[in-house]
């Protein structure tokens, strides 16, 4: 893979990136995916994906990455087998719009989200209306099912879209999880479904000569670790964490 120099596409807020960059942010901290202070961390608020390959790429900044024709081609590959599906799953869609109406407004969705810019009007409300008033039908377990099983499908034949950065697919994932748990949240069916491997914890850059012994020593030992290598430090055999926290200290 070619050396990284994100950003390929310049990116802008849109009329939902900020509050749903604040709520995923929120839930994120709680599960301890993302640090604490995660909402004042400039690296994750950035709308540029990061060149750090240790650094997962969160969905806001995807756009960054890819630009618009390969979002756009994901969502229309998840249409054409949405309007090629079985009638009772098919239809609520049908009433609401052909394919590339449906096209049309996912794709504004995710764009703007993703830091398009702002793509999608009404931001919140119209989303939300959208699935209280169109798609509610659907938003019940069978459904949920049927409809991860398509967009699994999508993203699966729509790889060669994602570049050759394996945290794009990541992100993607990570984007569809967030808005699932809250569509199973407010219609009340169970979240039984996965689009597979999501972002990973996001980890600081660890300084440890800005650090007392104390704080070190209550590190995770994967933190420590992985910084004590990011700063050339033979780690020799299989050290136990009172000896990586040694080596931090003699630093």
């Amino acid at each position: 893979m070619s050396k990284l120099n994100y950003p390929i596409y310049q990116s802008e807020r849109g009329y939902l990136t900020e509050t749903t960059q604040q709520k995923f942010i929120t839930k994120a901290v709680a599960s301890k995916l993302l640090p604490k202070d995660a909402h004042r961390i400039p690296e994750i608020l950035s709308l540029k994906a990061p060149n750090d390959m240790k650094k997962p790429i969160q969905f806001w900044q995807l756009y960054s990455v890819l630009g618009q024709d390969p979002i756009v081609g994901i969502v229309s590959d998840f249409y054409r087998r949405v309007f090629a599906n079985e009638k009772w799953f098919q239809t609520p869609f049908a009433r609401v719009g052909d394919v590339n109406h449906h096209i049309g407004t996912q794709a504004s969705m995710w764009l703007d989200v993703m830091g398009g810019g702002p793509y999608y009007h009404g931001a919140e409300y119209r989303l939300n209306f959208h699935h209280r008033h169109n798609a509610h039908m659907l938003l019940d377990e069978k459904g949920a099912r049927r409809w991860v099983k398509l967009m699994v499908q999508a993203l699966e034949s729509s790889q060669h879209l994602m570049t050759e950065d394996p945290r794009v697919r990541l992100s993607i994932n990570t984007f569809l999880a967030h808005f699932f748990a809250k569509y199973a949240s407010d219609f009340k069916f169970k979240n039984r479904e996965s689009f597979g491997e999501t972002n990973p914890p996001f980890r600081l850059k660890i300084n440890f000569m800005n650090m007392s012994a104390k704080s070190i020593e209550a590190l995770p030992e994967e933190d420590l670790r992985d910084a004590l290598v990011a700063r050339g430090v033979d780690l020799g055999g299989k050290p136990s964490k009172a000896d990586l926290v040694q080596k931090a200290l003699n630093l």
